[in-house]
């Protein structure tokens, strides 16, 4: 049970991040509903309680969004601002093979949302995590990040562009992310793992072209193959509050149970590089 704890889960108004926040409402947890479209993420909110019965203190929506560096430093200081404590960040949120497009901070969007707006969000919150330790960050990657590949010198992707490439990079920068903060929030009290949730129905393929013809065995497939929502989200609620993985560090973590990485994934000198880069890219000055 998570009684007396809060967590904030981005992109938790549906997918994999709305089932997430309905596991940890039923735990008896208090959730941040950290979204982009807030009427979306009300209506989601609205469906929970009622599956829930939980009331508007348990279940809080605020805006959030993670292709504005703004929006991120504006949300964190009304969390620090309002929030005793924070015993839980679930850097959930992302977006999908979509088309070029580009943040309003100019980064390429896949990398700037799945992995600088989660960067700069968790940086932002980590002294409210570490005064409310024991504390948790849960990072949601994909088994996808074996096709991704760090390029430094074009990680906003302007020399050329490939959908399915840049979403692996980014959930491989995730990966890294993961293994460079494990070690230096080692005797913090705070603990980072990933996970990956698997094939899951969810709209975050919406960008992915299926024929019109195709569609009905598509949908038909999908239901018998791919898991739920609430399937999807396990490894997430998993992480968040089981005393299993009390301590545990910087591991990757699939079906509640943690995988062997490819050894790009764990590259401590990429993970370094990355992670100063990232600063650069964010405006943190250290």
């Amino acid at each position: 049970m998570m009684n007396g704890k809060t967590v904030i889960v981005t992109g938790a108004n549906s997918g994999i991040g709305r089932a997430t926040a309905a596991g940890i409402v039923r735990l008896q947890g208090r959730v941040i509903m950290a979204c982009r479209d807030m009427s979306r993420a009300e209506e989601a909110a609205r469906e929970i309680r009622q599956e829930t019965g939980a009331d508007s203190t348990q279940l809080v929506v605020k805006q959030l969004d993670l292709a504005s560096l703004a929006s991120v430093h504006t949300f964190c200081r009304d969390i620090m601002k309002e929030e005793p404590r924070l015993d839980v960040l679930i850097n959930n949120a992302g977006i999908y093979q979509c088309p070029y497009t580009k943040t309003e901070d100019g980064f390429e969007m896949q990398f700037g949302v799945n992995h600088l707006g989660h960067f700069l969000l968790t940086h932002l919150l980590l002294n409210l995590l570490k005064r409310s330790a024991p504390s948790r960050i849960v990072v949601v990657s994909s088994k996808l990040y074996k096709r991704g590949l760090i390029n430094f010198e074009d990680l906003n992707s302007e020399q050329s562009y490939d959908r399915a490439f840049a979403y692996s990079r980014s959930k491989l920068a995730n990966l890294l992310f993961t293994c460079e903060l494990a070690r230096r929030l080692e005797g913090s009290g705070v603990t980072v793992n990933a996970l990956t949730p698997g094939i899951v129905r969810t709209n975050l393929g919406r960008h992915v072209h299926v024929p019109v013809l195709a569609k009905p065995l598509f949908n038909l497939l999908s239901r018998g193959l791919f898991k739920s929502p609430e399937e999807g989200a396990q490894t997430s609620v998993f992480l968040a509050c089981s005393p299993d993985v009390d301590g545990v560090q910087g591991k990757c973590f699939a079906d509640c149970r943690p995988q062997v990485l490819l050894d790009k994934a764990t590259d401590q000198e990429v993970a370094s590089k990355l992670w100063d880069i990232s600063e650069v890219m964010v405006g943190i000055t250290t």
